[in-house]
This record gives structure tokens, sequence and C-alpha cells, in this order.
């Protein structure tokens, strides 16, 4: 019979949350549970979600003691935690608490920052305040799905969307040894990447028609990628990062550049990634440049690369808010439950967005 999962989505309101519940509802598993958000428990889940509002009925927000109460009451249950980056650690503290008390066993997922580090003072280094519950730090493991074979903690910390976009285009080139460990990295990304509350760098006047860098060589999640490079690889490479913020909505391009340690074409870089991505179904190696156009609200990363004997260049496209956030997380649940990864994730994606 098919495994029916009870799935709980935490931090409702946001556009991650927002792409989760869309996953869910069409995930042959996932049964859709419960939706917290502490700011509007009783409220239709669909005001928030228009574009849902025709699959989620009668579906309300929760408050987290009612999300605790269902933890409690279910022996195992799929939570995606999409709550923001300080507040969702002392969230998933609070939950796992109940579970604990009741003998059930949940799986969470978080999209946070905060199981992103394996100690409290790496994250508090870059994040500048305490960890939320660093005492549950060593029950997370976080990888981007396709560098992790297995993972022998119950819970997952997804990396963040830039992350993954630049991890799966810089891994295999550390990996195969193709390149000095000194990388530079220019990303774009789309609006949705700096979440639903709107500030002046999101406000659509401002970013229309305009590309411009933020943060450069300083952002924050240069550190994340740095560690996570090491985990796979075990290469302590130096990146140099400058994102950029584009004028779409959706998507993040990302072009990484380093140095050949021996001369080497693009047929041979693109061979290269091919192989190491053999049994990755998400990742697609191109010939051509990879356009964002092509994976918006879609779990699949395009790969391409050029080279010239003595530089190479990888260039990443994946969705920030379906492989970067929700749709990886998905795909990390699907792991944890022993479920085919693909399961939910391959439905056709829309076209000329």
């Amino acid at each position: 019979m098919l495994q029916r999962i009870p799935a709980i989505v935490l931090g409702g309101t946001g556009y991650v949350s927002g792409e989760l519940i869309r996953l869910i509802l069409g995930h042959p598993n996932y049964v859709l549970t419960g939706i917290l958000s502490d700011s509007s428990p009783g409220e239709l889940a669909g005001k928030s979600f228009p574009h849902l509002a025709g699959a989620l009925g009668d579906t309300t927000f929760k408050s987290q003691a009612e999300i605790a109460a269902i933890i409690a009451q279910e022996p195992t249950s799929a939570v995606f935690c999409a709550a923001p980056h300080g507040a969702a650690a002392a969230l998933i503290d609070n939950l796992l608490k109940a579970a604990e008390a009741a003998g059930t066993k949940p799986r969470f997922v978080d999209i946070s920052a905060d199981f992103r580090f394996t100690t409290a003072d790496a994250y508090k280094a870059v994040y500048k305040h305490d960890h939320g519950a660093p005492h549950r730090l060593s029950q997370f493991t976080c990888a981007v799905p396709e560098h992790l074979k297995s993972v022998k903690t119950q819970h997952v910390g997804h990396p963040g969307c830039f992350s993954t976009a630049i991890l799966l285009a810089s891994v295999p080139l550390l990996a195969s040894g193709f390149v000095e460990p000194m990388l530079f990295v220019s990303g774009v990304t789309g609006s949705t990447g700096s979440g639903r509350k709107p500030v002046e760098g999101t406000h659509h006047p401002t970013r229309h028609s305009d590309l411009y860098s933020y943060g450069a060589l300083g952002h924050r999640h240069t550190p994340e990628i740095t560690a996570l490079a090491k985990a796979a690889t075990g290469i302590d490479a130096n990146y140099s990062f400058v994102p950029h913020s584009g004028p779409f909505a959706r998507g993040i391009h990302a072009t990484v550049q380093a140095q050949l340690k021996s001369p080497k074409d693009a047929a041979a870089v693109i061979a290269m990634l091919r192989e190491f991505y053999a049994g990755a179904p998400f990742v697609r190696v191109l010939d051509n440049a990879p356009r964002v156009k092509d994976i918006v609200a879609s779990n699949y990363a395009h790969l391409s690369a050029a080279a010239n004997g003595k530089t190479v260049a990888v260039m990443s496209v994946v969705d920030n808010l379906n492989k970067g956030a929700a749709g990886g997380a998905v795909q990390w649940m699907n792991r944890l439950f022993n479920l085919p990864e693909t399961t939910g994730l391959t439905a056709p994606a829309p076209g000329w967005t």
C-alpha cells in the first residue's frame, strides 16, 4: 500500500512555505496536516497563497501549540521548517521536545541557516548571535543531496539557494583535481530570494531593468559554501563570491571560475561533470549555456562549462525557491523516509515565465 506520511510546514506565509505547500499538495506520499503561522492562526491559508486556494480549500494556519500536538500524536511525520534563521532552531527544539515526551519520531528538514554549520561557534561567527539550540546540531546533517550518499542523522539542514548552485558547479571541479583550490564566483539571484516582506532591494521599481552587486566578497553564504565544499571533497578551497540582484523573480545563475592544473578543453570538463553526476536525476549537464527560464519552478539544476586550456568556467542555474529551498528539502525528506528521491518532484514546470 502507498505510504501516507503526515507533512507539516513551519513558517507558513513566506515564499518558500508557499512552494513547500505546493509540492506537498502534489506529492503522492505526503499529506498536508498542518501549516504553522503564529501570526495568523485560524486564518485561511489560501488568503496568503491565492494560487493555491483551490487546492487548500478550508485549510487554516495553526498555532505552535496545535502543531506540537500533531507531532506528539503522529508516530512519525515529515516536518519542513521555513522559519527565519535565528528563530528556526528554538522552534525546532521545542517541537522535538514535544515529540520526545510523547515517544514519536518526526523527521525535520530545516531550510533556514540554523543547522548548516557543525558548531555553534561557526554559526555565531557568521550570524552574530548565539545559536538557538546548540545541543541539536549533532542531530542534523547539512549537504547538497547530490554530494552525500547516505545520512546518519535523523534530520537535515538544507544549504542555501546560492550555496546549492555554487556547490553543484564547484564540487566536481575540486573533487576531480582539475583546478587550483581558489575559485571566483559571480552569481545573480531573483527577487524572491529576499523573502516576501518588501524591502528597498526587492521593490519592483528599484529592481526592474537593473542589475547590481551586493555583499561583494563578504556574503554570509561564503563560509557555508567553503565548509560544505570541504565536507564533500576534503579540500579547503578559497571562494571569492560576488552576488548580484537580478531583475527577475525566480532563479539563480552562478558562474564559477578557476585556474586549471593542466590544460583542458570544454569537452573534457563537460565529460567530467556528466560522469560526476551520472547518478543524479536532478542535475543535467548541457553542451550549451544553461538558462534560468529552463529550470524555473522545477527541482532541476542545469550545468555547462567553458575552458580555454588555462581557465575553466562552470555555469549553474537553479530555481532558488525549488531546488535551492523547498524542492531540495522535499528531495531530502524523500531520502529520510526511504522514498525514491524524485517522488513528487518531476511534474512538468511552466515555460516562458
